[in-house]
């Protein structure tokens, strides 16, 4: 008859055991950071169709002060032609 350490039948049992409970824990840890991240693709989604929104809004706010600066420049340009032929004959004389 051969004779056996305990420790060496009971040390693989315990070994198996730990091992599965470290297998479950990481499949639930896996799945919840499943979900997770679905959740952040959901309010990363919903942020990226707000940003957009707001570039449109700066879009034409981009548009508008281009056409006020258009409209400023030449309404100075003629102000400054009308100064220089006013200022002009007066020297020319």
């Amino acid at each position: 008859m051969i004779e056996t350490n305990p420790a060496l039948v009971i040390l693989p049992i315990i070994l198996y055991i730990l091992g599965s409970i470290l297998l479950v824990v990481l499949i639930i840890l896996g799945i919840k950071l499943i979900i997770t991240m679905n959740k952040i693709e959901k309010v990363v989604d919903d942020v990226n169709i707000k940003v957009n929104k707001l570039n449109n809004l700066f879009n034409i706010i981009d548009m508008v002060t281009d056409k006020f600066a258009t409209i400023t420049d030449n309404v100075i340009e003629g102000i400054s032609s009308v100064v220089k032929k006013i200022f002009g004959k007066g020297k020319g004389e």
